[in-house]
């Protein structure tokens, strides 16, 4: 049996792990205390444990940390490159906002999804994140900045509901008051469009956010840029938001990428106030991440302002993101492209 590591399991996960070995499952929550409030890997220093407990732990979990080997930072974000123990790579991106530091993490390495303007897709998908590769990320960019994240988004490197389990587990685990106690309304997960999984998720007992790629008005233009739309059609996904929002009563943010003379004229911004108008959503404009491999260009400043206007005027919630890292590796995935090259 493989090793599992001792930050991939959430508090419920660790509970049976205590039953299977005929211990008490409070000691779960002790394990929790150790790691995520001492942070002490080492389950030999665990004073609390009897010795052959600890002896057992460690033969059933490995406790090794994935490896910062970059950072580019400007004036509000810094973007690290991991190092991962089978030496492939991955990134992460923090943000400082007025209200705290976000982060941005990956959850696979590579992506099997194909958007033609992510770079991150560019490279094929070599394999998911486990669990406590994902805790990790936020666990070693708080021990650079000796600073607490107060908020998470699953948008990094990967389609998160393609490696749903671990993601999950990852959730569990980071939005535990004992873990690493991030409220689950500052957790964000996104996907590009993953029906079942969607559905999956809207039935989990978790306030989580959700975060639909959307980046084009209509079936037509989104199949030809984002091949996900050929398996689950533009119709679809709106029906499944639709029941979405109804299940949970939660609000979904649809995320769309401003790209020059592709998705960004009048046309494409009245479709979408067709499509959203009176629903519980809101649209995140996206100033678009140019990179060298790409050949998608931003949007004007002024374009994404007029697109904005008209939306607005048609009734639709909708806020531009703060353009964050343009003057480094900012694009998902774009640190690693360069390490991989």
């Amino acid at each position: 049996m493989m090793m599992k590591h001792l930050l991939s399991l959430s508090r419920d996960s660790f509970k049976k792990y205590f039953s299977s070995i005929g211990e008490k499952e409070f000691k779960a929550t002790q394990v929790f205390e150790w790691i995520y409030d001492k942070k002490v890997l080492d389950s030999s220093n665990w004073s609390n444990f009897k010795n052959e407990t600890r002896e057992q732990i460690k033969k059933d979990f490995k406790n090794n940390m994935i490896k910062i080997v970059k950072k580019e930072e400007d004036d509000l974000t810094k973007k690290y490159l991991f190092k991962l123990e089978d030496n492939n790579h991955v990134e992460a991106v923090l943000m400082r906002h007025d209200y705290g530091l976000s982060v941005c993490v990956s959850s696979q390495v590579g992506c099997n999804m194909g958007c033609s303007f992510c770079e991150s897709g560019r490279l094929k998908k070599v394999r998911n994140l486990e669990t406590y590769e994902m805790v990790e990320q936020i666990l070693l960019i708080e021990k650079d900045v000796s600073e607490r994240i107060s908020s998470v988004v699953i948008m990094g490197i990967g389609e998160p509901f393609d490696n749903y389990d671990n993601v999950i587990e990852f959730i569990k685990v980071i939005n535990d008051d004992k873990g690493l106690a991030i409220g689950a309304r500052h957790i964000t997960v996104s996907t590009c469009g993953i029906i079942p999984k969607i559905k999956e998720f809207m039935n989990l007992p978790l306030q989580i956010n959700l975060a639909i790629s959307l980046h084009a008005s209509n079936n037509e233009l989104r199949s030809k840029i984002m091949p996900i739309n050929k398996v689950y059609s533009l119709s679809q996904l709106l029906s499944t938001i639709d029941e979405y929002i109804a299940h949970t009563n939660r609000r979904v943010t649809i995320e769309y990428v401003m790209l020059n003379n592709v998705n960004d004229n009048e046309n494409n911004a009245e479709e979408l106030i067709s499509l959203f108008k009176g629903k519980n959503v809101y649209i995140n404009l996206i100033p678009y991440n140019e990179t060298s491999h790409i050949i998608y260009k931003k949007s004007p400043k002024d374009k994404i302002m007029k697109f904005y206007d008209t939306l607005k005027k048609g009734g639709i919630n909708v806020t531009i993101r703060k353009e964050f890292g343009s003057k480094i590796s900012a694009a998902c995935g774009q640190l690693r492209s360069k390490e991989v090259k």
